[in-house]
């Protein structure tokens, strides 16, 4: 009898990761297959995760970003790369970009099955960053559109809609500046090091020719120097060398002494001036007419001292109905009500589960036999029986929940574009109304950023001269759409904004969590729970570019460090398709947004559970 299979994708995955081994030429590369970002690591290739209902999206997309990686891996010699590599951020994102276009057209000239394969990864790749919607040249990325036009040269392949709307934005300007060296491209395809000088060539007519730094090829005027000398006259070149050591060695030990000398005199003086300072009685300060000296700026962040932020000028805390008018909102609101038509029927179950669950817990509980409170009527017999029986009493239990404040703090993102983002909005939706039947007072927040690759941040520190390690590089955008005070039918139509097209686009989730944390902790209610719901790590294109790559996920994991630490608030997340336990000490993972009202609900519902131990087992949290 045929063993069944555990995981319907596993012989699929086994067979990619093959396939892969044997496209990159790397029999040692081991293929893992994830929720993080994709790329290689060392001899690890990290591929899309696939799940077991193995969707096409999943599988082109696995198979396209497994085919893209390992052409880079067979045609792209690092030793190479570094040596042309070019020192200024937007000329290394250009440079990098036609790189891997290079690698893939050269790979799909041998097999053109994996055109196809990439394909997909492109579009599902430009979908999820919005390339369809950008409108305008400031938005698109200038070093994406170049490697698009390299790849559509060399492969004289339509591009998916997507990214052509990007190259299109740009296809003028590099027509117009680079066209003539671009159309050497097949040529050059299979030379790295003339594709690499031919990419440097067209880096220098796009404008950026100040970021290329010394030209690899040049040598160095004094190492040409003394390499003539040296092929003239070899002996007295080893001669002068020695001489030179020699006369190095002297000089050497002479200054060393003579400083040995100095510090020991400097330092004896100064313990000689400490000791007279401790005899006396008093030391009297110079007088000084001089202002005090100004209060230190406030730190960014309150959990990471060094965090840092280029600027906070064009950043924006903003209500809902502020960013659409009310008709544009009703519309929205109706355009959401009919996308999730066919859900209403389970959400509606879930909420009447989680308002059951609740208050079951609100059913009155007393404490007897007080001497004072309430007096207890049930206990007047034993009185009137025996007169010299005292009076009996009762109080009211508070109930766990009562005095409660809860806020959902969604991810506007991107990547959160289509149902995710729909089945988050109606999921916020659903517990406003199910919490406020029970009590207890809800706010609804979002968190993006204003523009696509930094915005007005980035062309302030563009010209400011690129100064180096700047910090965060874009425009925040946090977003009210419900006050925890406010009704929910007052709120009810903002809830429609996440439907706004050109809304959704980077994450930068650090400060989005310290800044819901910060609402929070003002909030006079004794218990606060807050619950993120969020498809990935922090991602701002921006920032990471001239930033360390873990710049964004380190101040995210600071700032949740210190919501732990400080106990004000209870923290939770949902991960949708991506694995936030790595980052959240309480926190539950998700693989399809269907799930996500089921998962939100029963999170909820086990933070008012009154066992402490049966409310850790729901919640999957650690001791």
């Amino acid at each position: 009898m045929k063993k069944p299979v555990d995981n319907p994708a596993d012989p699929f995955k086994r067979a990619l990761a093959e396939a892969t081994k044997t496209l990159a030429a790397d029999p040692d590369l081991t293929v893992t297959y994830s929720v993080d970002p994709s790329g290689v690591s060392g001899e690890t290739m990290r591929l899309p995760q696939v799940s077991r209902r193995m969707t096409r999206e999943e599988v082109l997309l696995a198979r396209g970003t497994a085919d893209a990686l390992a052409l880079h891996q067979r045609h792209h010699d690092a030793a190479v790369g570094s040596r042309y590599l070019p020192q200024g951020d937007m000329a290394k994102s250009l440079y990098e970009a036609m790189e891997t276009a290079r690698c893939e057209a050269l790979g799909a000239r041998d097999m053109p099955g994996t055109l196809t394969n990439i394909d997909a990864k492109i579009a599902w790749d430009a979908d999820r960053r919005g390339y369809g919607q950008i409108r305008s040249q400031d938005q698109a990325p200038l070093a994406v559109a170049a490697g698009y036009l390299v790849r559509e040269l060399a492969t004289g392949r339509k591009l998916p809609p997507a990214a052509e709307n990007v190259l299109d934005l740009w296809r003028p300007f590099l027509d117009q500046s680079a066209g003539g060296e671009l159309g050497r491209i097949n040529e050059l395809l299979a030379d790295q090091t003339a594709f690499a000088k031919l990419a440097r060539k067209v880096i220098s007519d796009l404008g950026y020719g100040d970021q290329l730094g010394e030209d690899p090829d040049t040598p160095n005027e004094d190492e040409a120097d003394d390499q003539q000398d040296a092929e003239n006259d070899p002996e007295s070149s080893q001669d002068q060398d020695m001489d030179d050591s020699e006369e190095d060695d002297g000089e050497s030990q002479s200054e060393r002494a003579q400083e040995e000398q100095q510090d020991q005199a400097t330092a004896t003086a100064t313990t000689e001036e400490i000791s007279d300072d401790q005899d006396g009685e008093e030391v009297e300060m110079p007088q000084s007419d001089a202002p005090p000296e100004p209060q230190p700026a406030p730190p960014a962040s309150q959990a990471d001292p060094n965090y840092k932020i280029y600027t906070t000028e064009f950043d924006e805390e903003i209500r809902a109905e502020d960013l659409a008018e009310p008709v544009e909102l009703e519309r929205l609101r109706a355009y959401l009500d009919q996308q999730l038509e066919p859900l209403k029927g389970a959400v509606s179950r879930l909420a009447n589960k989680l308002q059951r669950r609740l208050q079951a817990q609100q059913n009155r509980s007393w404490e007897f036999d007080r001497e004072e409170g309430t007096l207890d009527a049930g206990r007047l017999a034993r009185v009137v029986a025996n007169p010299t029986t005292p009076l009996s009493f009762k109080v009211e239990k508070d109930t766990e929940f009562r005095d409660t404040v809860v806020t959902l703090l969604l991810d506007n993102s991107g990547s959160m574009r289509g149902r995710p983002i729909s089945i988050a909005a109606i999921c916020a939706d659903v517990l406003a109304r199910t919490l406020e039947r029970c009590s207890v007072k809800v706010e609804i927040l979002g968190f993006t950023t204003r523009a696509w690759k930094g915005g007005q941040s980035r062309e302030k520190w563009l010209a400011a001269g690129r100064p180096a390690l700047p910090g965060r590089l874009n425009d925040l955008r946090h977003i009210i759409y419900k006050q925890a005070d406010a009704p929910w039918r007052r709120a009810r139509a903002n809830l429609g904004l996440m439907m706004k097209e050109g809304l959704l686009k980077e994450n930068i989730d650090g400060e989005a969590l310290e800044w819901a944390h910060r609402r929070m902790i003002g909030r006079a209610e004794s218990r606060k729970i807050l619950m993120v719901i969020s498809d990935g790590a922090p991602v701002d294109d921006s920032t990471l570019s001239v930033n360390p790559a873990n710049f964004l996920e380190k101040h995210l994991r600071d700032v949740i460090a210190m919501v732990e630490r400080r106990k004000a608030v209870e923290l939770i997340a949902i991960g949708i398709g991506h694995d936030v336990t790595r980052y959240y000490q309480r926190a539950v993972t998700i693989t399809d947004v269907e799930q996500l009202a089921g998962a939100m609900t029963e999170q909820l519902a086990a933070l008012f559970e009154a066992d402490p131990r049966a409310r850790a087992r729901a919640m999957g949290g650690r001791r």
